[in-house]
């Protein structure tokens, strides 16, 4: 047979797939996103453990649906992967697949074992772009991971290879569902420690971080809507002094820069004006003040993007749901929609 017919010879700076928590449901979309969208097979590659994705791929595909795995070593190894398959790196250490729905030291090391080596490909200019899986923060935790969660974890891994502080690399997440984007000031912290991190430097820093998005993504002049953090945004001092003397010197600042930037605005109202067309985008002042909104609207296509990092990367919009896990009811569509916004921005980056 031709080698044109035997070889993924498309398979160009692929966008790299992590497995997640191998007890989560992240083996299992995967299986299911890259059977529904073989066109996506010779664009990605997964970094995980092979057993663990084989026991997925068995499992979830049955007759013409199911996806046949290729291991390989390394990104040298992706132009002899044949049609069809879908090609794994063992980038993690697993003495066999773990149980499904346990929280484990040894499902948190492979999980943040399989982000490192994602991040390491694309750092290295071998990939495009990086999709990450659902993790378990406290699998993480027991592992011995110093970082909460994947945002943290790929920020000091870009730090260490930029050889810059990672106070010196700010970054923010963003969770977008079809018609809602939201960017958060902070994320994985208690609610009392989000309330400190609302200061002017930092309400500022992530709006000029949110402009520098959108416009390496290609639009010009977004629209960025910034939520108070009280009630009615503090009515003028009436709810709090924070919207007042806190968010809205920022806005100015960033307006003087040339952004779009308006607020602070209601946060009861704010979301629902984005829908409907207002604002590209809401600056939401932390993390469940923003994420309800997106996940309540669109949780099965949400996607997470990092924004600030030196490399695209995007996940699904949910956890890794050990209360299905291997049951096979797992829904692939927020990682489909990741895996889509990551071909897209890696595009215009």
């Amino acid at each position: 047979m031709p080698p044109s017919t035997t070889r993924h010879t498309a398979r160009i700076s692929p966008i790299v797939l992590t497995m997640g928590d191998p007890a989560g449901i992240g083996p299992e979309i995967i299986a299911k996103a890259l059977s529904e969208r073989p066109a996506l097979l010779p664009q990605t590659v997964v970094a995980g453990d092979v057993e663990t994705l084989r026991r997925a791929a068995r499992q979830w595909g049955a007759g013409s649906n199911r996806v046949m795995l290729a291991e390989i070593a390394d990104m040298a190894d992706l132009a002899a992967v044949p049609p069809g398959c879908m090609a794994v790196v063992q980038a993690c250490k697993l003495v066999e697949p773990v149980a499904m729905g346990c929280i484990s030291a040894s499902a948190g090391r492979a999980a943040a074992d399989c982000i490192a080596w994602a991040a390491q490909a694309v750092l290295e200019g071998q990939a495009r772009a990086v999709v990450t899986a659902p993790i378990h923060k406290e699998a993480l935790a027991a592992a011995g991971v110093e970082y909460p969660g994947h945002t943290e974890l790929l920020q000091s891994l870009g730090a260490a290879h930029l050889g810059v502080a990672v106070a010196e690399l700010p970054v923010r997440m963003m969770l977008s569902c079809p018609g809602l984007s939201t960017v958060l000031v902070s994320i994985h912290v208690s609610l009392r420690q989000a309330l400190d991190a609302v200061t002017t430097e930092q309400v500022l820093q992530t709006i000029r971080i949110t402009q520098a998005h959108f416009l390496r993504i290609g639009m010009v002049r977004p629209r960025i809507a910034v939520a108070g953090l009280n009630p009615h945004a503090g009515e003028g001092g009436l709810f709090g002094f924070e919207d007042r003397d806190v968010i809205a010197p920022a806005i100015v600042r960033a307006r003087q820069e040339g952004v779009d930037a308006s607020g602070p605005h209601a946060p009861d109202t704010v979301f629902m004006r984005a829908r409907q067309g207002a604002f590209d985008v809401v600056v939401a002042m932390y993390h469940d003040q923003g994420l309800i909104p997106v996940k309540l609207l669109g949780l099965d296509d949400g996607v997470n993007t990092t924004l600030g990092l030196p490399f695209v990367r995007t996940s699904p919009d949910h956890g890794t749901a050990f209360d299905i896990a291997g049951t096979g009811r797992a829904n692939p569509s927020s990682l489909l929609a990741a895996i889509d916004a990551a071909l897209a921005a890696s595009l215009t980056s």
